[in-house]
């Protein structure tokens, strides 16, 4: 199932971070050059973590919101399909009915 809920991700979920990216690369940049070489490993491996955690949250995220509009769509097709137009026209008829 995870590799199906990846897939689906992969092939849905297209958003963009140019700006947010580029603010990342800087600030790695900046620390680079600040850090020496046990520093800058320890900061990859604190990026690496924080890249997995962010990714298979991403995931989690986008496999409830499937299961959500799985289920509502499971619901719905079990109560039959909703449509706006016939409860106005069950409402109508039910005012209707009241009035008599």
């Amino acid at each position: 199932m995870y590799d199906y809920m990846k897939a689906l991700q992969d092939r849905f979920d297209h958003q963009e971070h140019t700006g947010l990216d580029e603010q990342v690369k800087c600030a790695q940049e900046e620390l680079r050059r600040d850090m020496d070489a046990t520093g800058r490993r320890r900061l990859l491996r604190l990026i690496d973590t924080q890249n997995s955690l962010l990714a298979e949250s991403m995931l989690m995220s986008f496999t409830a919101g499937f299961k959500l509009a799985w289920g509502m769509t499971k619901e719905l097709e079990a109560g039959g399909l909703y449509s706006f137009e016939r409860e106005d026209e069950e409402n109508a008829c039910r005012l209707t009915e009241q009035e008599d």
